[in-house]
């Protein structure tokens, strides 16, 4: 289960499938390094993504 407190790098390495759903929800800077450390969380924050939302498409 994906939860908002997993890094993108982590989310990535266990579920690299789940890329297309982060891109389509405007996470474009899925490979550069900073992105790697951020919770999913902050990513959203970053950009004006609600989390919760994106939670439930990650989990589907």
């Amino acid at each position: 289960m994906i939860e908002k407190s997993m890094t993108i790098g982590e989310l990535l390495e266990k579920y690299p499938d789940k890329a297309d759903i982060l891109l389509e929800a405007g996470m474009h800077c899925l490979g550069c390094p900073a992105s790697q450390a951020e919770s999913l969380e902050e990513a959203c924050e970053v950009h004006g993504i609600d989390v919760s939302d994106l939670l439930e498409k990650l989990n589907a």
